[in-house]
Formats: C-alpha cells, structure tokens, sequence
C-alpha cells in the first residue's frame, strides 16, 4: 500500500485541572517518517483508553512519565507493519505496541510484539483480556492477593475491562463467592446476569459499606480494587481476619484537584490483619506466559467473556476517553482506526 505523507495524531494541548474536556485535545496532522534501520513503520488498526492515562495528563513525577504537550500521547495499539528496516519483521505482521493515540507510528522494531491473530476470537483480545487488561487482573487477584477456591471476592468498578475481567477469573478459579459493584441498574445486571457474578450492587443506591455488607453478609476475603475512596474504606470495613487487598487503580479521584483523604479508621486493618498491596502491572510483564497459558483455554472454550466497546476514528478517540472515565464503556473501551 501507498503511505501517506501526513496523518492523524491526538495531542494533549493542556493540562486538566480536574475532570478532562475535549478542549484538552487537539487532533494534528503530522508527517509520516520513513523507517530507520531496525525500525518498522506501522499503521495503526486499534488504540486502548485506559484510566490510568488521566494520570500521566498532570505534570507530576509518578511510576510513568507524564505527557508532553503538543505532542502526540501514547497508549496501546494493535498495528499493521506497512514497511519494514528490521530482520525478523516482515511487512503484515500484526504487533503490539505502545505508540497510539495516532493513525501510524514508526518506531524501533524492538517496541513491536507480534502478536498471532489465530490465537484468540479476535485481534483486539490483545488490547483487552489476552493483553494488559487480563493481565492486570489475573496477578491482582492470584499473585498479589492469593486467592484462593472457596473465598469471598469483592471487585469494584465491576462492568470495566479489569473488574469484569477479575471478576471471571476468581469464578473460574473457583470462588465461593463473588460480588461487583457498578454505577447503574443495566451494568449491575449485566455483571450479575452476563458475566455469572453471584451479586452486584449500584453504589448509587446507599452507603457503599452498607450495600457490600448485604451482598456479602459473611464478610469479604479478597478485595480487587478499582475505584478507591468509598468503596475501599467500605471493603475494609468488611473484610474477614486475614483479609487481603489488590490496590490496582483508584478511578475514584483521579480527578481530584489535590490529595484525597485515606479511608476513615484504618485501624480495622490491623484489628482485622489485612493485607493492601498496591501494583503496577509493569512490574509483572514476566508473568505472561503463565497467564496466557489460563486465559487462552477460557476464550478457547467460551468460559470468559470479553465485551468490547468501541469508538471509530481518530477524532472521536478524545471522547472515547472521556466516556470511558465517566463509566459509558461495557468491557473494555477501543477505538477503532
């Protein structure tokens, strides 16, 4: 194919002083550089919004560097390679990279993971519960908070990639009990109804200690956490002796203007002995192949699901954004280039 001399790019123009607004983005046309030795040149096919991206908008030191402005952001995207520099890399070669939020990316060949389309229903599997997504939830609940057949497992932010994801996973691997939380009555039916959780709740509804407490009368032994602030402090006050947390994300103040307040009386964490480890999926890449080796048999048979929502175009990827941290997504948000 011909490729083109210029093409699409979302730049991050401003920095958010709480809640992102498309006028935080621009789309730019920029020119598409020929690749180097050892470099491919790939036209993106699909790009992951993630709620950690709100993160690196603010000009601050954290475990990934911030964005710079006008220039274009980054994020996972499953591309074509449309020309190659690098042995080992042939032209149509489907890889995972790191290089989206723009319609082609010429990068060193050694960022580009091929990927095998026959190994899973669909491609975009590798942007969701084959990739980061999956992953992330499968060492929460396993390598971080041990859990283990016959327990009870709270997983907030239920309906999202991760949630729905750890959610299935702790069934699978036989939890006595599982139970979500969600923003709607349509999400909470869907975790219960679509995705075999044993309850679920809207967080709407009452106080989120209260609610967790009637989902699961005897207690909580794993919390897989997404949304921090209220629902943390109410999952610590339910916990079992011996309890233990993943800390994986906090969605709940990641638009907040200055540091939000822990959960109130943290003494419960040591009357009740409970363990909380924060994780950063990064840390754990070398644990792929042992949870490819589980979750490829489970999307082979049909025993997990992976609901996916799409948006379409490199222009409506700002929105695509916005909707997934405001919670419009089912599964994992994707858009399509």
């Amino acid at each position: 194919m011909t490729t083109p001399a210029k093409a699409r790019s979302v730049h991050l123009v401003s920095r958010p002083q709480g809640e992102p607004v498309p006028e935080h983005f621009s789309i730019v046309d920029e020119a598409v550089a020929e690749p180097a030795e050892a470099e491919v040149l790939v036209r993106n096919r699909y790009m992951s919004v993630d709620p950690y991206m709100r993160g690196r908008m603010n000009d601050t030191e954290s475990y990934v560097p911030p964005f710079a402005l006008n220039r274009p952001m980054e994020g996972a995207a499953l591309g074509e390679v449309v020309a190659s520099r690098a042995d080992g890399v042939a032209e149509g070669t489907l890889v995972l990279h790191n290089r989206g939020w723009r319609e082609y990316a010429t990068i060193p060949a050694a960022e580009a993971r091929p990927v095998d389309p026959d190994r899973v229903p669909s491609v975009t599997s590798y942007l969701g519960i084959a990739g980061m997504t999956g992953l992330t939830a499968w060492v929460g609940l396993f390598d971080i908070a041990r859990t283990a057949p016959g327990e009870t497992v709270f997983v907030s932010g239920a309906a999202g990639a991760v949630g729905s994801a750890a959610g299935q996973m702790a069934k699978l691997r036989g939890a006595g009990r599982v139970v979500g939380s969600a923003g709607s009555t349509a999400k909470t039916d869907y975790v219960r109804d679509g995705l075999g959780f044993d309850a679920a709740f809207d967080y709407h509804d009452g106080p989120v200690a209260e609610l967790l407490a009637e989902a699961a009368p005897e207690g909580v032994d794993v919390y897989f956490d997404n949304v921090g602030g209220e629902h943390l402090e109410a999952a610590l006050h339910n916990m079992r002796n011996h309890g233990r947390m993943a800390l994986c994300g906090m969605i709940s103040q990641y638009n907040a203007v200055g540091p939000a307040p822990g959960p109130r009386d943290m003494f419960q964490a040591i009357a009740r002995r409970v363990m909380m480890q924060g994780f950063i999926i990064g840390d754990h890449m070398h644990r792929m192949s042992a949870f490819l080796d589980d979750v490829g048999p489970w999307l082979a048979d049909g025993s997990i699901r992976a609901d996916e929502t799409f948006a379409d175009g490199i222009d409506n990827a700002p929105e695509a954004f916005l909707g997934m941290m405001r919670g419009q997504n089912t599964g994992k948000m994707i858009v399509r280039l």
